[in-house]
């Protein structure tokens, strides 16, 4: 099971979904943001730390298996 309670951010006419973790994925959090096309470019946000995309010890499936506070 994942817990999680999202929010939503309005950022640059952008709506931006943060999940913040609890659970056996307590301190994890994850923001997500659906562009206008694929080839917009944004400026992140100061908030985020990196891109996650392609790591899939973040995918729910992968957290399901695999807590983040099992990670090393």
């Amino acid at each position: 099971m994942i817990e999680k309670t999202r929010y939503k951010i309005v950022r640059d006419d952008l709506t931006w979904e943060i999940d913040i973790f609890s659970g056996e994925n307590q301190g994890l959090a994850i923001a997500e943001v659906e562009l206008l096309h694929e080839n917009q470019t944004i400026t992140p946000p100061g908030w985020l730390e990196k891109e996650v995309s392609d790591d899939p010890r973040y995918y729910n499936s992968n957290l399901v298996l695999t807590p983040f506070k099992k990670w090393k």
